[in-house]
């Protein structure tokens, strides 16, 4: 299951910013890339052994920062991977195992209409166009569906959040879009969504909690939306760009992890430190997977340079958006599973979910967190 587009172009209001920052950005970021037909075998969920031992590790790790910062004492350096879409079998065994071994925890944003089979597609009812209708298909067959539900299962065992990458994923150009969209249109697309999990309680789902999102492509009029994502208990989003890695703030109502803008060494300009984004970057998103282990690099050095500038800098949270994705033979996947295995474990470092560190940062002291989140937002120096 995936999306079989990619090609959009960003909403005015980010365009106009993107303008008076001087940046030089790809102008989206897309759904996930199709995958292939996998077989419908559920996840296995392992008896007490190596993967639970990893699990308290990760627990550990984060549980040793859950306390107020001492006044002069430096935040720990947060780390927030997150993966849009997130219906690829494949990929899910292979994030859940990187993320086990590397004492990490992940944010995967789901599409709701993965969990609607084929044959059921009418159900989803996207605002302003016909029922059935989707930019990202569907969940499959019915063992297809069930297969995301134990990966999704497994991944909340192992301490992973599961968010909302709302539903049909309309982009600017396929209207109308949610860049265009009222609050009442946000408020029915997270009905459905919501009524899509629980429908698929029948079938062993249980997400718990979903207290934020991704909204599709990053687009949306932020005054419009964020009234349904309060209206719905969310308590953060992570849609919007901005210039450099900054610490979140509150907007209406809801705590923004803003996704930051960074210099790429290797391309010398900068760029939404998105996967697709990265694509566009540095090959105008063709298809070149002879080039895959290039880009690969490429990448990983995007995000070894906004690491060390966010760790040497503001400590900001670093967050990293991605998709289960194999543009290019992989490399930008790749380039993540590098990052994350040479990361998590150092000292100082937590990857954690967006709720870990919302509820972190619930925990401190204004005053001692604003010695932190007054400073300028972290930058990658040129040479």
């Amino acid at each position: 299951m995936g999306d079989v587009r990619h090609g959009r172009s960003r909403t005015g209001e980010w365009l106009l910013l993107a303008a008076a920052l001087g940046l030089v950005l790809a102008l989206l970021a897309a759904p996930e890339a199709p995958e292939p037909a996998e077989a419908a075998t559920p996840v296995p969920v392992p008896a007490a052994g190596p993967v639970d031992v990893q699990v308290d590790r990760a627990a550990t790790r984060l549980a040793a920062w859950m306390r107020p910062l001492a006044p002069g004492e430096r935040p720990p350096q947060f780390v927030l991977f997150s993966f849009d879409g997130a219906g690829s079998h494949r990929h899910w065994q292979r994030v859940l195992a990187l993320a086990g071994a590397s004492e990490a925890r992940i944010t995967a944003f789901l599409s709701g209409v993965y969990l609607v089979p084929d044959g059921e597609r009418r159900r989803y009812r996207p605002p302003g166009r016909a029922a059935g209708t989707s930019a990202v298909g569907f969940g499959g067959s019915d063992a297809e569906v069930d297969v995301l539900i134990g990966d999704l299962m497994e991944a909340r065992r192992r301490g992973h959040e599961i968010g909302t990458h709302y539903n049909g994923h309309f982009c600017a150009g396929d209207e109308p879009s949610v860049g265009r969209w009222s609050t009442a249109m946000w408020d029915a697309e997270l009905d459905q969504f919501f009524a899509f999990v629980e429908a698929a309680r029948a079938r062993g789902l249980d997400l718990g909690a979903v207290r934020g999102g991704r909204t599709p492509c990053l687009e949306g009029r932020w005054a419009q939306a964020y009234p349904a994502m309060r209206a719905h208990g969310f308590t953060y989003d992570t849609s919007r760009p901005t210039d450099g890695i900054v610490w979140p703030t509150e907007e209406h109502g809801i705590r923004e992890f803003w996704m930051p803008s960074v210099r790429v060494p290797a391309l010398r300009k900068q760029v939404l430190l998105m996967d697709y984004n990265l694509w566009m970057a540095v090959n105008g998103g063709r298809d070149e997977p002879e080039r895959a282990a290039e880009f690969s690099d490429t990448v990983l050095g995007a995000y070894r340079a906004a690491y060390t500038a966010a760790t040497s800098g503001n400590r900001a949270p670093l967050v990293i958006g991605s998709h289960f994705n194999r543009w290019s033979g992989g490399g930008f996947f790749d380039a993540v599973e590098r990052f994350m295995a040479e990361v998590c474990l150092r000292p100082e470092t937590v990857c954690a979910t967006h709720s870990d560190v919302n509820a972190w940062i619930d925990l401190q002291d204004p005053e001692v967190l604003d010695v932190w989140r007054t400073m300028p937002p972290a930058h990658v120096p040129r040479p």
